[in-house]
């Protein structure tokens, strides 16, 4: 799937042109297709235009260097030599660092790579796809999760703010205090929070002129 095909569904989906590019009219056309008021809106959108590079990205990059990865996963590569057969073969490291987790069966099943990272917040791992599959009544996702890096990429982002509380919070306000906390259960951490102020910030804007 290219870069940006999944926003182009999105705004199909929205009423807007499919130009694949992310700015006020096609935030408010999300926002009112989803029934979603400006704060929530604001940190669905900033916080999904984070993860996923302003919606170009919809699908989890695992090509990784074998020094990454010790990084990133260091109780699965003790040395670089334990992780250059996985070096720059994403099929292969997911199927690893996701094996036995999530509802995943073994590194052989290939269930790490399958339920890999897809939507604009990544819905990651076997559990987690059932629930969404659940939650829309679409079963057929377990079979075949794709959708979610597509036409499902919001509806997912959607998901994971409901499973997690994240509108509730979002209704408190745009401050910097509620970003950051909204923050801390999207990344785990605060990576990227001066980005994820600005763009939820300038977001919330472009919705108050609902």
């Amino acid at each position: 799937m290219a870069k940006g095909d999944a926003l182009k569904m999105l705004q199909s989906t929205c009423g807007v042109t499919p130009d694949g590019a992310f700015g006020p009219n096609t935030a408010r056309a999300i926002a009112k297709h989803y029934k979603l008021t400006p704060k929530r809106g604001a940190h669905l959108l900033g916080q999904a235009a984070h993860e996923s590079g302003n919606f170009m990205v919809s699908e989890e990059n695992l090509n990784y260097r074998a020094s990454t990865m010790c990084r990133v996963w260091p109780s699965r590569f003790k040395s670089e030599v334990d992780a250059e057969p996985y070096a720059r073969n994403p099929e292969a490291l997911a199927n690893k660092v996701y094996s036995d987790r999530m509802g995943n069966g073994s590194e052989t099943s290939g269930d790490g790579w399958k339920y890999a990272g897809k939507g604009f917040i990544q819905l990651t791992g076997k559990n987690n796809v059932r629930a969404f599959a659940e939650h829309i009544g679409r079963d057929s996702l377990v079979d075949d999760p794709s959708p979610i890096a597509n036409e499902l990429a919001m509806d997912s982002a959607i998901f994971f703010f409901e499973k997690n509380g994240l509108f509730s919070m979002a209704d408190k306000g745009v401050s910097d205090s509620v970003i950051k906390s909204i923050t801390k259960r999207v990344n785990g951490g605060y990576h990227g929070l001066d980005d994820r102020i600005e763009k939820t910030k300038k977001i919330y804007q472009w919705l108050s002129l609902l």
